[in-house]
Order: C-alpha cells, then structure tokens, then sequence
C-alpha cells in the first residue's frame, strides 16, 4: 500500500505542476480536508478548487527530496516555489503529511515555511 499511496501523490504533484488543477482535484476525495499550520483548513474539493485558483496565479514548481509512507499516510519534504500575486517568486521549504483513502488524497496537513531565497 505504502508503494501505491507514493505513486498517487507524486501523479497527483504533477498535475499541480503542469497546470492541471483539474488533473491534482481528480487524485482527491470530495470530502478532503486540506489544512496548512499556522494558516487555513479548507473543507471539501470545492474549497481546495477555489484556493488553489486565487493562490496558484502561475503553477508551482517542486523539488521532493523524501517521500516517506507507512500505512494510508505519505510525507512528502521538499521545496516548493510558488509565484505571488505581482508575479514575484516565491521559495518554499515544505512538509505534507497525506492521508490516503481508497487511493485517494483525503486530508493534508501542510507545514510550509518561506525561505526568502
């Protein structure tokens, strides 16, 4: 299962990757709960549709540098490099901790703090 739970995120981290909010929503359940510390907790697929469409102006890009899985979780550490709303980039260390369910992304508690550059 550990395997298998890997290959969803990282199909899943693609998605985001290439643009494809639709394709990452996909590889999610309707009822995820997406919470990242220190910040918000969306409820549902709708919500993260919303957010990832206001926050996401251009797709962000990863580096993954662990992922590490033990039953239905994935921790995925690495980098992330988003863009701000004027465009400027933004760098990114970062830790999702995944629950997967029925082979999909149903929760996320994301720990992401800016490393300025």
């Amino acid at each position: 299962m550990s395997e298998s739970n890997k290959t969803v995120l990282r199909n899943a981290n693609a998605a985001v990757s290439a643009g494809d909010n639709e394709g990452f929503l996909s590889f999610c359940t309707d009822d995820i709960v997406w919470s990242t510390v220190g910040g918000e907790t969306l409820h549902g697929k709708e919500a993260v549709r919303a957010w990832m469409k206001k926050e996401y102006v251009a797709p962000p890009q990863f580096t993954v540098h662990n992922l590490i899985a033990e039953g239905e979780f994935v921790a995925a550490l690495g980098d992330i490099t988003s863009k701000d709303e004027n465009g400027k980039l933004v760098p990114n260390a970062y830790c999702d901790v995944w629950r997967i369910r029925d082979g999909k992304l149903a929760e996320l508690k994301a720990y992401v703090v800016e490393t300025g550059g």
